[in-house]
């Protein structure tokens, strides 16, 4: 386990959110993206924010800085605003990726919340890519039964395409 090791499993999550967002989000109509699903977070806009916000929570954390400001209630199609919200998360994430250093992955930097001051840096950051994972997965499935053509997001794909 390393820090370069991390940072190549992030440029997977970091492709796997933006295949998602490019290949079946966008070409999806506004009221199928803010559908009420009776599922894990809802809708597939409520699922995408969710996700951006763990992110940045979790980074914030590592970072000890506040997180973004969360984005308002939409209203109206609010996908443009939702992916510049999601690329400033993700260049945030990428900063402290790009000094991560070996030693930092076995270093406990969270304060509060109590339960989570023991987590290592190596923790958190595997609990981030998982959780990315498992909301992906839930997308995946709330899209495809919207009738969108959706793919793998299998890591070890990301692998052969990225050697």
């Amino acid at each position: 386990m390393n820090a370069n090791s991390f940072r190549h499993f992030y440029n997977y999550h970091f492709a796997e959110n933006r295949k998602l967002w490019d290949d079946c989000i966008t070409s999806l109509p506004y009221e199928q993206f803010t559908q009420a699903v009776d599922y894990s977070h809802g809708s597939v806009r409520a699922h995408i924010l969710h996700l951006i916000s763990v992110d940045d929570i979790w980074f914030s954390e590592l970072c000890n800085i506040e997180p973004c400001e969360p984005l308002p209630p939409a209203h109206g199609d609010d996908r443009t605003i939702i992916r510049t919200y999601w690329d400033q998360v993700e260049q945030r994430m990428r900063a402290y990726l790009t000094v991560l250093q070996d030693e930092m992955l076995f270093e406990t930097p969270i304060s509060e919340p109590e339960e989570d001051k023991d987590l290592l840096v190596w923790q958190v950051l595997l609990h981030v890519v998982n959780h990315g994972t498992d909301h992906r997965a839930q997308m995946l499935r709330l899209l495809n039964d919207l009738g969108v053509k959706t793919t793998s997001q299998d890591y070890i794909f990301y692998v052969y395409d990225n050697p």
